[in-house]
C-alpha cells in the first residue's frame, strides 16, 4: 500500500513536470516575459524613414514593417508584402500587402500608405532610398487598397534588396499627411504595425514597447515588452549583462565579447548582420582647405596606420578596409584598387611638396574632428597618428544627434566618422555616400561632397544592369576611381557581434539584419523575464523545485522497493 500510493504521487509530479520541462526545452514557443537590451544612447528621433541612424532602425524594426525582410543569403522573405512579381523587363515590381495589417492605432495599412511613404518620405529625406531610386522611379500607382506597383524608367535590379523595414519602414499616411516629417509629434511616439507598440520614453534612461496584440503574423510576437536601457559606457553594459540586468548587447566592446564566449548560459553570434556589411569610415570636408588639395589626402591616408586601429582600438575584431564596398559583398567587391600603406617617411614628403610645411612647433595646419562620443577611441588614435605628421587634430566630442546635426547639415566640420552600412547591395549604402545628387542637409548622405562625373555614371549603369557580372564590372571601375580620389578615408571593416542569455529562443535564426528583427520571435524557455528577471527567476526555481521533487519521490519508491525485497529475501 505504501508502494502504490508513492507511485501515484510521482506519477501525478511527473506529469505535472513533463510540460514545463518540454517547454523549457524549447519544444514550442512560449508567450509572456520581457527582455532588456542594452543600448549606448538614446536614438535621436523614431521616425525611421527620415534617418538611417542604426540606433533608430534597431528600435523601429519592432515599431514598424517593410514590405519585405532579408533571411541570411539575403534572400527576400516576405513581411508586409505576403508576396511580388517582377516584370519580366526589371521595370515593374507589383506587392500584395497582408489583407489583415493595421497600424497600431486600429487604422488599416493600405497601398495608399506605402505610396505616401516613398513620395512624401523616403524620397525627400532617407539618404538610402533617396540615392538608390534617384530620378529613375516613374510612379507608384495603387489599383486597389492591397496592391501597390512601381514603375521604373530603367530596370532596378537592387529594389527588393531595398525595401525592408531600415530602408523603407511604411509609415501611417493619416499620421503624416499635411505635417512637416521633421517635427511631427508622432517621430518621438511613434505609431507603427509591427510587433510591437510604442510604450514610453524616459530619456537618457530607457525606452520601452509593448506587444501588439493585432500583429499581422498570427501567433506573434511572444514576448511582452522590450525594455531598451541606456548605458554610454560598453563596460557598464556588459557588467549589467553578467550581473543579470541586461539580457541582450548588441554594442558590446570586443574585449567583452571574447571574455563571454567562454561564459555560461551566454549565446554569443557574429551571424545576423549579414545585411549591413558595415565599413567604419573618416570624413574629409572636401569643401574646405586644405583638405579639397588630394594630395594632403594621399599624405593623410600614409600616415593612418589602420592594422594599429584595427588591433588595438577593435581589439583584432575586424580587417583593415580598401575602399567603400565592403569584402562581406564577395560579388561586387574590388580587391585591387590603389592601397594606402602606413608610411609617414613619405606623408611627410607629400605634404611638404603639397607646400604644407612646418612651423616652430612642428605643425602644418589643424583640423577640426567632429564626432560622437561612442567613438571616442578611434578618434584619439587617428589624432595621434596624425601628429606624427605635423597635422593638428582637435577633437570634438558631442552627443550622436549634434554630431550628425555638425556634420550633414551644418557642414561645421574639417573631419567626421561614420559607421557606413553597405547594406545588401552597393546601388542601397554605398551610393548614397558618392553621387554628387545625394549632396545635402541629409543624415549618412554624401557628407563629403564628392562629386565625380563618370561615379556617377557608372553607379547608375549598374543600377539598371540586371546582369550580376556586368554589374560587378561597373562597381569595380567605380572604386578604382573613388579610391584613387580618396573622397574619404574607408579605415576597417568591424567583425562585430552580440551577446544574449541563452534562455532566448528565436534569437538570431533567419534574419540578415537579425538586430532589427529579433524581437517579433524572441520568446524565453522558462515562460519569461518579468519585472527584470525576478518572475524569471521565480520560475526557474519552480521547476528546479518540481524536479527535485520528482527524484526525492522517485528516491522513497526505490528504497520502499529495495525494502521489501530485502524482507522477501
Amino acid at each position: 500500500m505504501p508502494t502504490l500510493r508513492i507511485a501515484r504521487i510521482v506519477l501525478i509530479i511527473s506529469l505535472a513536470c513533463a510540460p514545463v520541462i518540454a517547454q523549457a526545452q524549447g519544444a514550442a514557443p512560449r508567450y509572456g516575459g520581457s527582455i532588456v537590451v542594452a543600448i549606448s544612447s538614446d536614438p535621436g528621433g523614431l521616425n525611421p524613414a527620415i534617418t538611417t541612424q542604426g540606433g533608430v532602425t534597431t528600435i523601429c524594426g519592432s515599431i514598424f514593417s517593410g514590405l519585405v525582410a532579408h533571411d541570411f543569403s539575403l534572400n527576400p522573405v516576405p513581411d508586409l508584402a505576403e508576396s511580388w512579381e517582377v516584370s519580366p523587363d526589371g521595370r515593374a515590381y507589383t506587392f500584395h500587402l497582408a489583407p489583415g495589417a493595421v497600424f497600431h492605432d486600429g487604422a488599416p495599412v493600405t497601398s495608399e500608405d506605402v505610396r505616401f511613404t516613398f513620395e512624401e518620405l523616403l524620397l525627400k529625406y532617407h539618404s538610402r532610398t533617396r540615392a538608390s531610386l534617384g530620378d529613375n522611379l516613374i510612379r507608384i500607382e495603387t489599383p486597389d487598397a492591397h496592391t501597390v506597383v512601381f514603375e521604373f524608367k530603367r530596370p532596378y535590379a537592387a529594389f527588393l534588396q531595398l525595401v525592408d523595414v531600415t530602408n523603407a519602414p511604411v509609415m501611417p499616411k493619416h499620421l503624416y499627411e499635411g505635417t512637416d516629417p521633421l517635427t511631427n509629434p508622432h517621430n518621438t511616439a511613434p505609431v507603427g504595425s509591427g510587433a510591437f507598440k510604442f510604450g514610453e520614453w524616459l530619456k537618457g534612461d530607457h525606452l520601452t514597447l509593448v506587444r501588439n496584440e493585432n500583429y499581422f503574423q498570427k501567433g506573434k510576437p511572444y514576448l511582452d515588452r522590450i525594455l531598451y536601457k541606456v548605458m554610454p559606457a560598453a563596460s557598464m553594459a556588459a557588467i549589467a549583462f553578467e550581473g543579470g540586468e541586461v539580457d541582450y548587447l548588441t554594442g558590446a566592446a570586443p574585449l567583452d565579447l571574447v571574455r563571454l564566449k567562454n561564459a555560461s548560459g551566454v549565446v554569443v553570434t557574429d551571424k545576423g548582420r549579414e545585411g549591413f556589411a558595415t565599413v567604419e569610415t573618416l570624413i574629409p570636408n572636401l569643401t574646405r582647405a586644405p583638405l579639397s588639395d588630394p594630395r594632403v589626402r594621399q599624405a593623410m591616408a600614409h600616415a593612418i596606420d589602420k592594422s594599429y586601429i584595427v588591433d588595438k582600438v577593435a581589439s583584432g575584431m575586424g580587417a583593415p578596409a580598401t575602399g567603400p564596398v565592403s569584402s562581406s559583398l564577395a560579388w561586387a567587391y574590388n580587391p585591387n584598387v590603389v592601397r594606402y600603406e602606413h608610411d609617414a617617411a613619405l606623408a611627410d614628403r607629400l605634404l611638404d611638396e603639397a607646400g604644407y610645411g612646418r612651423d616652430r612647433r612642428g605643425v602644418r595646419f589643424r583640423l577640426k574632428f567632429v564626432h560622437a562620443a561612442s567613438y571616442a577611441k578611434v578618434a584619439e588614435a587617428l589624432r595621434d597618428q596624425l601628429r606624427e605628421v605635423g597635422i593638428a587634430v582637435d577633437l570634438n566630442t558631442m552627443e550622436f544627434a549634434a554630431a550628425v546635426d555638425a556634420v550633414y547639415v551644418k557642414k561645421d566640420f574639417d573631419l567626421a566618422f561614420a559607421s557606413f552600412e553597405n547594406g545588401p547591395d552597393p546601388d542601397i549604402g554605398v551610393k548614397r555616400t558618392l553621387v554628387s545628387s545625394n549632396i545635402g542637409a541629409i543624415p549618412f548622405s554624401n557628407g563629403a561632397g564628392y562629386r565625380d562625373a563618370r561615379v556617377d555614371e557608372l553607379f547608375a549603369l549598374a543600377a539598371s544592369e540586371t546582369d550580376r557580372q556586368k554589374r560587378a564590372a561597373l562597381y569595380f571601375e567605380a572604386q578604382d576611381i573613388v579610391v584613387r580620389d580618396l573622397p574619404y578615408f574607408w579605415l576597417y571593416e568591424p567583425r562585430s557581434g552580440v551577446a544574449y542569455k541563452k534562455g532566448l529562443r528565436g534569437m538570431y535564426e533567419w534574419s540578415a539584419k537579425s538586430s532589427v528583427y529579433f524581437a517579433r520571435d524572441a520568446w524565453w524557455a522558462d515562460g519569461g523575464r518579468h519585472q527584470h528577471g525576478a518572475a524569471g527567476a521565480t520560475a526557474r526555481r519552480g521547476l528546479y523545485l518540481l524536479i527535485a521533487l520528482a527524484v526525492l519521490a522517485s528516491l522513497g519508491v526505490t528504497a520502499v522497493l529495495l525494502n521489501r525485497r530485502r524482507r522477501r529475501a
